[in-house]
């Protein structure tokens, strides 16, 4: 009697995945121009971001009509600062959009002058730093109003930022601070050295106050983002 031959089989099982590299290192130019709203935004948060957004949108079209008629000038580009609350226990608490103002006229001459093969460095702006200060950004600020320095941890050291590239055409720095008594601050700037009190400020922004406790961090997300055509 023959004997009863046996045969298994075995069906192909598995996952794929891809990933897309692209060559030169470069992010597509479509990337969000801002990191992306979290789902848990409170309303009010996220009223705000959907409101800044559009004053920052009417104030670009406003002024680059003004000074295309007046000095034959445009906008160049336009700057969103969100911020991210991490408590002392853990809790993160996302704000959204808070600011969208302002780069000076020293940042502008600090770009010139690299540009000019100057000692100057545009890599260095690339600290975070912030304070109690209120009154409206100008121009012509060359310093936070009232910088936070002994309430960090550590004390006097601005924080430095993540640097990435979301789109070619956009610069983002992530820096976290973190404090060891309590503030509530209402300003930030990125600037070009990590001590606090001096550097070159390359924007400013002032917001509604958040209140930080010892132990608690403060994440702030800046992104440039540069026109290009003309």
């Amino acid at each position: 009697m023959r004997g009863l031959a046996i045969v298994r089989t075995q069906q192909p099982r598995g996952e794929i995945s891809a990933h897309v590299f692209h060559a030169d290192g470069v992010p597509p130019r479509r990337a969000p121009a801002w990191p992306p709203t979290p789902r848990n935004l409170p309303f009010r948060y996220r009223a705000r971001t959907a409101l800044l957004e559009l004053q920052l949108r009417a104030r670009v079209a406003r002024l680059g009509l003004w000074r295309g008629l007046t000095e034959g000038l445009g906008v160049i580009g336009v700057a969103r600062l969100h911020a991210t609350v991490i408590r002392a226990g853990g809790r993160v608490e996302h704000l959204g959009l808070i600011a969208t103002r302002l780069v000076t006229d020293a940042g502008v001459a600090f770009l010139v002058d690299d540009w000019d093969n100057n000692t100057q460095d545009l890599t260095t702006l690339n600290f975070h730093g912030c304070g109690t200060g209120a009154t409206a950004e100008a121009q012509g600020d060359t310093a936070l109003q009232t910088e936070s320095t002994t309430v960090l941890n550590p004390d006097s050291t601005r924080a430095t930022g993540t640097r990435s590239q979301p789109a070619a055409n956009q610069y983002r720095s992530v820096g976290t601070l973190t404090f060891d008594g309590a503030a509530a601050d209402t300003e930030h700037g990125l600037l070009s050295q990590s001590g606090t009190g001096g550097g070159t400020l390359w924007d400013r922004s002032v917001f509604s106050a958040i209140n930080v406790a010892s132990g608690d961090s403060i994440q702030f997300t800046y992104t440039v983002t540069l026109s290009a055509g003309g």
